[in-house]
């Protein structure tokens, strides 16, 4: 079975051809700022991500028709239940017309399905609204505010199913706490392969490379009325040039630390941050009780080993420790559609906003 895989990031574009679970071809093509800002919408970067794909299918030499299926990334969809989706054209209209939030995530199944053009089914698996929280991990603390679900479950599902393996356990099985260390930080506690509370990944959590993470709301509410900022230059205070960007001046992992050789301050800043990360899990420890199988470090600041033993330090003694450094997501991809095509498991049909 032949599946192809698509997954647009903020500034790339992903195509892999996967022959069953092995990866047989996969191409990245990177956009420039410049190439970006001609598009003056989300959607209007649609022609250019996909003759991307269209380049890499000739590259490949494959064509749609020679194609199972194809696999693309989820966007921001209302709250649903983790699993592999149809993409049919109500969820394309939804993430065309409807989505809150213009996340670039939402372009991948819009080009699926129009690349498909009815000959070959299109799915996608766990995306970043995918909300199995509790009750109780929902209350903020103010009636009008409720807490989200909105992580990096994509990668989270699939490590945990890497690390179920590795125990010899099924992903129902398997009690995790599991931290996606990238431009943002989402911390879960995975109980029963299901993840029952999570940090939102914009607001909430520890600070990341270019994310604030949480801040104290009395300081939040005086910036807002200051009047030294409009609301769109705090939110890109928040989200982009916050965490190590608003202290380092870099969202490099990989710099933060050189410079850490030389500055003590850099070192006392990306230690914060392995605190602020060691928090949290301790945070989602609790969550689970203690009855925790595994902590997984993954994401791309998970390469380095460095940054790692920071976080460690402070967790070690709650439950074994896996580190699967970057992320999986078009294998993930891949293998949720595969595991509906196979019959192992149903494809989901989407019901709309209110479904």
């Amino acid at each position: 079975m032949k599946v192809l895989v698509i997954n647009p990031g903020s500034t790339s574009t992903k195509v892999a051809i996967y022959e069953n679970e092995r990866c047989i071809f996969l191409e990245t093509y990177e956009h420039s700022p410049e190439e970006l800002a001609k598009c003056e919408t989300l959607m209007d970067q649609e022609p250019l991500r996909r003759n991307c794909i269209l380049s890499a299918l000739e590259k490949a030499g494959f064509k749609i028709e020679d194609f199972d299926a194809i696999a693309a990334r989820g966007g921001i969809l209302p709250p649903l239940e983790s699993g592999t989706y149809v993409v049919d054209e109500r969820m394309v209209n939804y993430l065309k017309h409807e989505s809150p939030v213009k996340h670039v995530s939402n372009l991948a199944c819009v080009i699926a399905y129009e690349l498909a053009n009815g000959k070959v089914p299109v799915y996608t698996t766990d995306p970043v609204s995918v909300d199995e929280m509790v009750p109780e991990a929902r209350f903020s603390g103010i009636p009008e505010i409720e807490r989200k679900s909105l992580s990096h479950a994509l990668n989270i599902k699939i490590v945990c199913r890497k690390v179920a393996t590795e125990l010899s356990k099924a992903l129902e099985e398997l009690n995790a706490v599991v931290a996606h260390l990238g431009g943002g930080i989402s911390i879960a506690a995975v109980e029963k392969g299901k993840i029952i509370d999570v940090n939102n990944a914009n607001d909430e959590g520890p600070f990341s490379p270019e994310r604030t993470g949480e801040l104290p709301v009395g300081d939040v509410v005086r910036m807002c009325f200051s009047g030294k900022y409009t609301k769109d230059e705090l939110k890109k205070k928040f989200v982009g040039r916050g965490g190590l960007v608003a202290y380092l001046g870099t969202n490099d992992l990989r710099k933060a630390l050189e410079m850490a050789k030389k500055d003590r301050n850099a070192l006392l800043v990306v230690k914060a941050m392995a605190y602020q990360i060691a928090k949290e899990i301790g945070g989602m420890c609790a969550v689970l009780k203690g009855k925790v199988d595994a902590i997984i470090l993954t994401g791309g600041m998970a390469h380095s080993n460095e940054f790692v033993e920071m976080i460690k330090e402070h967790v070690y003694k709650f439950a074994p420790i896996f580190v699967l450094p970057g992320e999986f997501e078009m294998e993930a991809l891949a293998l949720g559609t595969l595991r509906v095509m196979k019959g192992e498991e149903k494809a989901k049909i989407w019901g709309g906003p209110n479904g």
